[in-house]
């Protein structure tokens, strides 16, 4: 669309709306932004062939996703001994695959908006949503910066995501960018296709008034609803260990020393007050192999047993076989000091824990130095304990909602996950990844216990509510009194339902108008 003269404001305004997104998530918490930075973008391509759009979408796209996952070059700079400028490249061709999925979306929308009387609030939304969802699952999945999570602040219009899961919050963001869009574009719109237009923008924009208003009630009804569950209380310990000191054999006494102490202070009884009945520990918090290493295991556990309290700590573990292999891992330890349940992380971290496609991309190592590649586990089990059942998804698995999910579809009571966020070091990374677990939480009615070694450590109740949590970069603990749930909701044990439903209606819908469409 052209304003002022010849002048194309398409390009500019994909920039800009990309910006508006990128200040819409943690830390920026500008959550409003969300709500109008797509619709410039939805009138300017709504008269350009879909090539262009395709080119358009993905300036947006690059704007967008470079600016929420630019943190990744600190990792591979600080950690994979490659330089700014290289690791800052590497960040830019992720960027720009992901951008494929927003380019693609402009595409598909100026297809079919342009040969459908449907409004904007409706073809917009279901293609976003399924394109998020294709995102998350394709080539591993990366589905890091979906925008429902820019809402994570906004808790009375989120609780839906016990029903709709996070692309579903993302579904009703983009439906109001879609509202204001079609105001922009109904009189072009009704000049062509005069009744039909008005008649579906008009019952479009009373649908979404009913949906909103719908939702902000079961927001309501959701945040003062009570649920069975009892209290738990529950300890987490944020060592803040250097990344490139953790495994350094000379600081592996000093390492144990920080969190035995942390941990004394946390799990001491006082008079009249019991200790905690968990105390949690972030990933990999044991600098070597638990199990393997028996002197080092045997003091841990002895050191343990004598806390009167449940211990759970991240660890790299060996694993039997004929080759030399290793699982990231969670560890716990009940009362007496025994092990009674140990989990495997399912699914590795691409390049970071291991290198896909080795047989073809041999000549690629992994971006962060460590040990080799991890060997992924197959089981989602849960610990067991008189206080309550809880998986504990390890680090990046917390974003992932359908895995998450998978623990609880035969119930459970809370959700404990541990991390060791100091890769991303002090940039916006740690506060996006804390933020997924308030719909971790609300998706599954499960309140979330999390434990990262630099930060940021916290507690979550089931209704997305950050009880407490703690600065980066601290050397602290955090105690707190929280509430189990037992809640199975509809999400748990139906997954994304709505998400594939969106699927379904955008391949009707390209089926449909696409060879109505000229080649451009």
């Amino acid at each position: 669309m052209k304003l002022l003269g010849r002048i194309d404001f398409s390009y500019l305004y994909a920039l800009l709306g990309g910006g508006l997104l990128v200040l819409s998530f943690p830390s920026f918490d500008i959550f409003p932004l969300a709500w109008i930075a797509l619709a410039p973008l939805l009138v300017m391509i709504y008269d350009k062939p879909r090539g262009e759009s395709f080119k358009i979408g993905l300036v947006f796209g690059l704007v967008y996703f470079f600016g929420t996952v630019y943190w990744i070059y600190y990792s591979v700079n600080h950690f994979g001994s490659i330089a700014l400028v290289p690791s800052l490249i590497i960040v830019l061709i992720l960027s720009l695959y992901l951008s494929l999925y927003p380019a693609a979306f402009c595409s598909l929308y100026s297809i079919i908006i342009k040969k459908t009387d449907l409004p904007a609030l409706l073809v917009a939304p279901v293609l976003w949503t399924a394109l998020e969802l294709l995102r998350s699952y394709a080539f591993t999945g990366f589905p890091w910066s979906s925008l429902g999570y820019s809402q994570y602040l906004f808790l009375v219009f989120i609780q839906s995501a016990d029903i709709v899961g996070i692309y579903g919050i993302s579904f009703l963001v983009v439906a109001v960018n879609g509202a204001i869009a079609d105001y922009f574009i109904m009189k072009e719109r009704t000049r062509e296709r005069p009744l039909y237009s008005r008649l579906y923008t008009y019952a479009g924009w009373s649908i979404l008034v009913v949906a909103i208003l719908a939702n902000t009630a079961y927001g309501f009804y959701r945040l003062h609803q009570q649920r069975p569950g009892s209290s738990l209380k529950v300890a987490v310990v944020q060592g803040n260990i250097e990344q490139d000191k953790k495994w350094d054999s000379a600081y592996q006494t000093s390492v144990i020393d920080v969190y035995r102490k942390l941990t004394l202070d946390v799990a001491a009884h006082s008079e009249g007050v019991a200790g905690p009945d968990l105390v949690v520990w972030p990933e990999t918090a044991v600098p070597f192999y638990f199990g393997a290493d028996k002197q080092r295991s045997e003091e841990l556990t002895d050191f343990q047993h004598n806390l009167d309290t449940y211990l759970l700590f991240g660890s790299v573990l060996k694993k039997s076989g004929p080759k030399e292999d290793y699982s990231n891992s969670t560890v716990l330890l009940t009362k007496d000091g025994t092990v009674s349940y140990i989990y495997d992380k399912i699914h590795m971290v691409p390049f970071g824990e291991y290198v896909p496609l080795r047989s073809v991309l041999f000549f690629v190592d992994k971006l962060v130095v460590g040990i080799g590649d991890f060997l992924p586990g197959d089981s989602y089990i849960k610990a067991v304990t008189p206080f309550g059942s809880f998986g504990t998804p390890i680090c990046y698995e917390i974003a992932f909602p359908g895995l998450v999910r998978k623990f609880y579809t035969k119930g459970g009571d809370f959700i404990v996950t541990v991390t060791n966020d100091a890769w991303f070091g002090r940039t916006n990374g740690p506060y996006q990844h804390f933020s997924m677990g308030v719909f971790r939480a609300i998706e599954n009615r499960k309140p979330v216990i999390r434990a990262a070694n630099t930060g940021i450590s916290g507690f979550i109740n089931s209704n997305g509510e950050i009880l407490a949590n703690t600065s980066l970069f601290s050397r602290t603990t955090l105690k707190a009194d929280i509430m189990t749930d037992r809640t199975l909701t509809f999400y748990t044990k139906y997954g994304d339902l709505f998400s594939f439903f969106c699927i379904v209606l955008s391949l009707l819908l390209i089926i449909k108008y696409r060879k109505k469409s000229p080649i451009y």
